[in-house]
């Protein structure tokens, strides 16, 4: 853990100017709605429209000089971290391919492309696309950089929770979406380390609770996942991932949301405060104003993970007929 922190550290240094400090900001309608103090943590203002941008840019800025040598890294992702790589990697010069699931958004494949990423689509969901991946690099003899079983992965992730402490060092909560868990697992060694008061929440859809049921039956093991609003979040939890461990550490609850309840979330954001969020952003706003009684006149802060949603699927979720 003191390893971790530390690489944190380190990457909250040396990760600006490319990776922003994004904005930690109270929302006045929020926090006048739910009776607490409810602060909006802005990653979704990361270039590439999502924190993954922090992990990826880490990831490449620590490739050593046999790694760079190929000036090709192999990735695996549904989106988000498929741009941040495709994007991090184009600044330094290498080359990236992103390993995607055929389902996934043609929106976000585009942009991947459009950043100087190669896509190769592989059938079935995200855990297949890792598994893919993996095994490709392996065979090439490329770096493989998974979107969360990676410690300088989690060490650029973290660096949100540096930023958390800085700009509000005393919140009570920070709710946070997880998937295969290295956003948390950053965030959490953060704040165990420098306010551990402050309790780390996590959040799910309850259509996709990969990591979750993990954490319940304390091994990892498949789940059947449904469709989610959440697709950031969806698929499978990697056998042997190093943020398994460090999940049961760090988590000091779990909430788990309908798609009614993410639906409305973002809805109620758009209203708000006029920001465009994705189904993950939103799993961690439902969560937070599912339990905004037990935190009145205190401070929370929410993780606004992403804004990469489709048009068409976010404006089919906030109507007011699909809620």
């Amino acid at each position: 853990m003191s390893h971790l922190f530390d690489a944190i550290v380190s990457a909250h240094q040396q990760l600006r100017p490319q990776v922003s400090v994004t904005p930690l900001e109270r929302s006045v309608l929020l926090s006048q709605q739910l009776g607490c103090e409810l602060y909006l943590k802005c990653d979704h203002l990361q270039p590439t429209g999502s924190f993954k941008f922090r992990g990826a840019s880490n990831k490449l800025r620590l490739l050593n000089d046999e790694q760079r040598h190929g000036l090709a890294v192999i990735a695996a992702s549904s989106g988000n971290h498929g741009q941040a790589m495709a994007l991090a990697g184009r600044l330094i010069g290498v080359s990236v391919t992103v390993y995607a699931p055929e389902t996934a958004a043609a929106v976000k494949l585009e942009t991947i492309r459009a950043l100087g990423g190669q896509v190769e689509l592989v059938p079935g969901d995200a855990l297949n696309a890792e598994q893919a991946a993996e095994k490709a690099a392996h065979e090439q003899g490329k770096v493989y950089v998974s979107p969360y079983n990676d410690e300088q992965v989690i060490a650029g992730q973290g660096t949100c929770g540096m930023e958390l402490v800085e700009q509000q060092p005393d919140l009570d909560a920070v709710f946070v979406a997880v998937g295969g868990g290295g956003y948390i697992s950053g965030i959490g060694t953060v704040l165990k380390r420098l306010s551990p008061k402050t309790q780390l929440i996590a959040c799910w859809p309850e259509n996709a609770t990969s990591m979750y049921s993990a954490l319940e039956a304390g091994h990892i093991f498949p789940v059947d996942e449904q469709d989610t609003l959440s697709d950031g979040t969806a698929g499978g939890v990697e056998p042997g991932a190093l943020t398994f461990p460090l999940c049961q550490r760090l988590i000091d609850r779990k909430v788990l949301v309908s798609e009614a309840e993410i639906k409305a979330a973002m809805r109620q954001i758009a209203a708000s405060d006029r920001w465009i969020i994705e189904g993950a952003a939103g799993v961690a706003l439902a969560a937070a104003i599912r339990l905004a009684p037990e935190f009145q006149g205190k401070k929370v802060a929410v993780a606004l993970c992403g804004k990469n949603i489709v048009l068409e699927k976010y404006l089919k979720a906030i109507a007011d007929e699909d809620r």
